[in-house]
């Protein structure tokens, strides 16, 4: 499971509605293909290690695989029946945010064809809807 070896605060403000598009990370730099979100979102870390194992086991250990995103968002929950108050419940799981245009994982060494499918069934994985892109 992804997830921070340390952060400065334990819990963190939930944060208010995301808005914009992604101004960084928003091109494939590394590889040649990629899959790039449409919606706004937040994956967690669950979502994101299903999705590259997915893509891995597709490939076969073929090519090379970049994620290009980290869950560093702590999201906290209070346990089963417990009354309302007495504070903020417990970190429980980390998230990443995400906003439209940010590319998630990239490929490269491989046929497009084998990187279409491979990225589509880690796509299948995601809670947000991507599509592929190539590499301008």
């Amino acid at each position: 499971m992804l997830m921070p070896k340390k952060v400065k605060h334990r819990k963190v403000h939930r944060g208010g509605k995301l808005k914009g598009k992604a101004q960084k990370g928003a091109e494939v730099s590394f590889g040649k293909y990629g899959i790039q979100t449409l919606d706004f979102g937040m994956l967690n870390s669950r979502e994101i290690e299903a999705a590259r194992r997915a893509i891995t086991r597709h490939v076969q250990r073929g090519g090379k695989i970049w994620c290009r995103i980290f869950p560093d968002h702590s999201m906290t929950k209070k346990g089963a029946e417990v009354p309302m108050g007495k504070g903020k419940g417990s970190p429980e799981y980390f998230v990443a945010k995400i906003k439209p245009g940010r590319v998630l994982f990239e490929m490269d060494g491989i046929e497009e064809s084998v990187a279409r499918r491979a990225l589509r069934l880690g796509s299948d994985k995601l809670s947000v809807r991507t599509k592929f892109i190539t590499k301008k």
